[in-house]
């Protein structure tokens, strides 16, 4: 099932260890060393050494850091003899503990192996970038980033300071009927058929090895109402519409995992756990499906409002692959995927379960409305985090998020590995929804 790019590490960063990170320009390769819990800013580093130093992809890390030759003291004080720059406060021990994630090399370094070490501010914490934050609720918030990074300083409503492309006729209709909890598919087929992309992709899923359908698909309404069904067709069209929108960005964290593989995989396990929860607390399927589906959607507006700070952002992302992606958006653009994504669906018109659930997934102790899917795709995503099928860092689900939920370790056993024998089936969907 690893079609993913595995998250690196398998621990929880602890702050009195250093972490390692490998930059190179022009000029060659620097080693920052900074405190495990910490983000690396890049822009510190650039303004206080002059170079536009930058951090080496994952795989290549990865690579370096698993010489054979670091296996070794002589190794590894060749290591520490190129240029380093380290967070002042981080030699006090004798001896330090440093750590690299990509490759998990972890080794014991004494003080005198650093006396070369240039002193460089270069870490921020996790509350250092909480206060730097703007007050307000997420609408001031995303109005004040959107002015920060673009030349708009006339107050206009939001929806035009963002300059996004208006919904089509054919997904305003679907939208309609999303909300509309007496509409069927007689309803829905009219609008899939007169569309011709949506039609063929409805057709192509019906069709497809993961539905394993019985005989031949001869028409939208067969694929709607033999096969797919009214929940899962509209799911499949408001997702896949919503992500033709904005385009997948080109320049995004590199060895990420693929947009549309993130969605399928979490959708899927998504309602997979949902099924296994006790029936009186058991979310709707169609809407926990769609919120796995679009739980990602803020990442494409994002690319799409900040273009030449999105690159900026996954640059900060390939340095502190350890570090919440919520917080590094909070350092660099001021907003996350999350608050502007869950926004703009809401403004839209989804279900406010799923608006609700994208802009608190990330928060297990949310308790307000909605919170039984939020807490669904907290938990869905941490565990597709351990399968290298959805990125940021690795985390440790609260042990009272199984109990809220209802769900065992049984459970989750059962709900994996029918998504590891449905491995095929759902990479072919993806290919699908890709296209």
């Amino acid at each position: 099932m690893s079609v993913g790019v595995r998250t690196p590490g398998n621990r929880v960063p602890q702050p009195d260890q250093i972490r390692m990170v490998l930059l190179h320009d022009q000029k060659g390769k620097v080693l920052a060393l900074l405190p495990e819990s910490c983000l690396l800013n890049l822009i510190s580093v650039w303004k206080q050494t002059g170079r536009h130093l930058q951090p080496v992809r994952s795989e290549d890390a990865q690579r370096f850091f698993s010489q054979a030759s670091l296996t070794t003291e002589s190794g590894r004080k060749k290591l520490l003899s190129l240029p380093l720059l380290i967070e002042p406060g981080c030699t006090q021990p004798d001896v330090l503990q440093l750590n690299e994630p990509h490759s998990e090399l972890s080794f014991e370094a004494p003080q005198a192996w650093l006396s070369k070490a240039t002193p460089c501010k270069l870490a921020l914490s996790n509350a250092e970038i909480a206060a730097r934050q703007p007050n307000g609720d997420d609408e001031a918030v995303i109005s004040m980033a959107v002015e920060k990074f673009t030349a708009l300083r006339v107050r206009q409503r939001l929806e035009d300071t963002l300059d996004l492309p208006a919904l089509s006729p054919t997904l305003q209709k679907i939208v309609a009927l999303r909300s509309d909890p007496d509409a069927s598919v007689n309803e829905l087929t009219p609008v899939v058929r007169v569309d011709p992309s949506l039609s063929a992709q409805v057709m192509s899923l019906a069709a497809s090895p993961y539905y394993a359908a019985p005989g031949k698909i001869v028409s939208v309404e067969d694929a709607v109402i033999r096969v797919l069904g009214f929940d899962l067709v509209i799911n499949m069209a408001l997702a896949t519409a919503m992500g033709r929108i904005l385009e997948i960005p080109q320049d995004g964290p590199r060895g990420a995992t693929p947009y549309w593989l993130q969605a399928v995989y979490n959708a899927t396990l998504a309602e997979k756990l949902a099924q296994q929860m006790p029936e009186a607390n058991r979310p709707k399927q169609g809407l926990v499906y769609l919120t796995g589906l679009l739980h990602n959607f803020g990442y494409l507006v994002l690319a799409h409002l900040f273009p030449p700070h999105f690159s900026l952002l996954a640059r900060y992302i390939e340095a502190n692959p350890h570090f919440s992606l919520e917080a590094i958006e909070q350092q660099v653009l001021n907003v996350t995927r999350e608050q502007i994504g869950a926004w703009l669906l809401s403004s839209w018109s989804l279900p406010e379960e799923v608006s609700l659930a994208i802009r608190h997934q990330n928060n297990p102790d949310y308790d307000g409305p909605a919170s039984i899917y939020a807490k669904l795709q907290f938990m869905t995503n941490r565990l597709l985090r351990e399968q290298g099928l959805s990125d940021g860092p690795l985390e440790t689900i609260p042990g009272e998020l199984y109990m809220q939920l209802g769900l065992k370790p049984v459970n989750i056993k059962a709900a994996l590995q029918q998504l590891q024998d449905n491995s095929d089936e759902l990479n072919e969907l993806t290919r699908l929804l890709e296209h």
